[in-house]
């Protein structure tokens, strides 16, 4: 609580993330004064010495406006109305690795802090600054001993460098002052400076934590992850941009790609099959930039879904009885709703005998059939020659002679040749595209059609699109995280123009938990699809229960 002015100024520790400071008894730090926000201001920090101011009220730092966010500096000056903080980082001085804020100036600044809670985890073990410095050391000596610019690693197998790096790392952390080595542990202090010469950097650690989903590399000391749903910021970091760009060609070396002024963004994979996006300069202002979209380990099935609640079993036995009977579906959701990981699920259903042919920007689909052959576009040479898009796969695609065409995600021209194929013999198969309902699907393919430049009528691309699709599956991420169908619908034909869609399974969402989560209930919405009701009548037998 504020207390009487001209009192000593006071150092409140805070040991939670994030820290709240106004004016109710909510906020972690009590200011009375009824000019400010009850919730104020927000300070979100780590203890590798990083952090995040967030203004709710008006908040000056070195007398200029913070609008929105903006990073902490030791020793920056927050002003909130007549009080003025000073935030300080004794990371590398405090053995609790806590972060401090005092207050001074003329005002009332002297308060207290309510009792703290435990300090918030992060997804891994962060680094303080001192410790970082003896990491940015020996990555140096390291390159300087074993020459590792000038090495041709194609000539060294990883483990043999690695063995090299290891035994040099012993042997210079042996001849350091014993005072930089207290409270460091050497073999994590080796493997780290080893992934930063040899690997991904602070990416390794990312990689290798199964409850991170997806890693967002803003910037080589801003690195956010997504871990059940939320974003956090990590607490790891690369030493600089420099390392940033070596990362990403590692990452694109062994799929033939490039990066550079010329040709600043690109799309690849790891050999996980994780989705890698990365982009620098001069396009990314800030500095070089890696999206990285992980994928389990193990393939997921579709009781797997059922189990995070994705969607219900009669659902996924529907999906099962489409994929199986040959309904060309389509996959629609935005980016990040699941829309990729549900067209491996699904497509997991194909029958072991067909030829399957999946057609990727970078490939990322792990089907377990024998009979798959996987296809990735092209991007450009130097010279901006010979690359090779999607649609030119599609086409060539129908020269080999498939049973099912899978297309990781339709996003132009490609539109056109797919529904041909789908029009065409290929029944059964499957692709995603971009759109937040399954009506706004509909439109999206005729306006991809359109790209194609054939000029045909809106009439006849529709009619096209009715007699080529069969079901759209509608995926959604919630504002809590998770990833739900939230509609699956037949296309039941054309009422003059317009294509008529019976929904068959709907997710109805009824509010929030007192947790945040999203609350609802899966329905069963239109009956009994046709092609259902023919199967049967064709002998084939069928549990029509699940549509009750």
């Amino acid at each position: 609580m504020i207390q009487s002015p001209g009192a000593p100024s006071r150092r409140v520790k805070m040991a939670k993330s994030p820290f709240r400071i106004g004016s109710s008894d909510k906020a972690d730090l009590v200011i009375e004064d009824p000019e400010l926000e009850s919730i104020h201001l927000e300070i979100r920090a780590d203890r590798s010495g990083y952090a995040e101011a967030k203004a709710i009220g008006e908040v000056k730092v070195l007398s200029h406006a913070i609008h929105g966010s903006r990073m902490l500096n030791s020793g920056d000056r927050l002003t909130l109305g007549k009080h003025t903080l000073l935030f300080q980082s004794t990371i590398g001085k405090s053995k609790d690795q806590e972060l401090v804020a005092k207050s001074e100036g003329s005002g009332p600044p002297p308060f207290e802090a309510r009792k703290q809670d435990t300090p918030a985890s992060n997804v891994v073990s962060p680094v303080n600054e001192r410790l970082f410095a003896l990491q940015k050391k020996l990555h140096r000596e390291l390159i300087d001993n074993l020459d590792l610019k000038r090495l041709d690693m194609t000539q060294v197998s990883t483990e043999d460098m690695r063995q090299r790096s290891e035994h040099t790392l012993r042997k210079l952390m042996s001849e350091l002052n014993p005072s930089e080595l207290v409270g460091v542990s050497p073999p994590k202090v080796i493997k780290d400076v080893i992934n930063h010469a040899l690997g991904l950097g602070p990416l390794e650690e990312l990689l290798e934590n199964d409850d991170v989903t997806e890693i967002m590399v803003n910037n080589f000391d801003r690195i956010y992850v997504e871990q059940s749903g939320k974003l956090t910021l990590s607490g790891v970091r690369f030493m600089d941009n420099a390392q940033v760009i070596e990362v990403i060609r590692r990452i694109i070396a062994p799929i033939g790609r490039r990066i550079d002024e010329t040709n600043p963004m690109v799309d690849a994979r790891l050999q996980d099959g994780s989705r890698v996006n990365a982009i620098i300069p001069p396009l990314a202002i800030s500095g070089p930039s890696i999206t990285i979209r992980k994928f389990a380990k193990e393939p997921f099935a579709i009781s797997d879904l059922v189990g995070f609640g994705s969607l219900t079993e009669n659902m996924g036995k529907f999906l099962k009885i489409c994929v199986e009977h040959r309904k060309n579906i389509v996959i629609s959701g935005g980016t990040g709703s699941g829309k990729t990981t549900l067209l491996g699920v699904i497509s997991a259903n194909i029958p072991d005998g067909d030829r399957i042919v999946t057609i990727e920007d970078a490939a990322e689909l792990r089907l377990p059939q024998d009979h798959v052959v996987s296809l990735e576009s092209k991007p450009p040479n130097l010279e901006g020659q010979g690359a090779i898009p999607i649609r030119k796969l599609v086409i060539n695609s129908l020269r080999m002679r498939p049973d099912r065409i899978v297309v990781g995600e339709c996003r132009g021209a490609e539109a056109l040749d797919m529904l041909q194929a789908m029009n065409t013999g290929h029944d059964g198969s499957l692709t995603t595209l971009h759109a937040n309902t399954c009506r706004d699907a509909i439109s999206r393919l005729e306006t991809m059609v359109l790209m194609a430049g054939m000029n045909l009528p809106s009439k006849a691309i529709v009619e096209q699109i009715s007699s080529a699709v069969d079901i759209i599956v509608q995926t959604n991420r919630f504002p809590d995280g998770t990833r739900k169908i939230s509609s699956i619908s037949v296309v039941d034909g054309m009422e003059g123009e317009k294509i008529t869609l019976q929904e068959i399974f709907a997710y109805n969402m009824t509010g929030y938990s007192e947790k945040g989560k999203v609350e609802g209930s899966y329905g069963c919405e239109g009956g009994v699809p046709s092609f259902c009701l023919e199967l049967q009548q064709r002998g084939i037998k069928l549990d029509l229960s699940i549509f009750r």
